[in-house]
């Protein structure tokens, strides 16, 4: 038996979405759903998630930068630099993966965000 096409994640979609149809404010399903829905092209789909879990739970790290990685994907600067600097103020700490991540690439040669790394001391090795 072939092991699953990581690319096919319909099961994974399917499945959340009918948690949430039980439990619309399940944080855990619907992150894990904005993931799946990025993953798959499904971008909008996916920054609404973020968007709705940032209303949920505000003071998330995680959420605001994963927030901030659907703006990116969405070219939509200004809003990503501001997602990030408020997962930096609420204490998100993983620099190498957001120094890496390919969700941010939009964002590398933007004045705005090396600014922000710059205020961070992020990058400085």
């Amino acid at each position: 038996m072939r092991p699953p096409d990581k690319t096919d994640l319909s099961f994974e979609i399917d499945f959340c979405e009918a948690i949430l149809r039980q439990d619309a404010d399940n944080a855990d399903v619907l992150g894990m759903l904005a993931g799946f829905y990025t993953r798959v092209g499904r971008v909008d789909d996916g920054l609404a998630l973020d968007q709705k879990l940032v209303a949920l739970d505000p003071e998330n790290p995680t959420s605001h930068y994963n927030l901030a990685c659907s703006y990116a994907l969405k070219a939509r600067r200004p809003e990503a630099v501001e997602a990030l600097r408020e997962a930096l103020r609420l204490g998100y700490e993983d620099f190498d993966w957001m120094l890496k991540d390919s969700d941010l690439k939009s964002l590398h040669t933007y004045p705005p965000f090396r600014a922000l790394l710059r205020e961070f001391e992020i990058g400085r090795h």
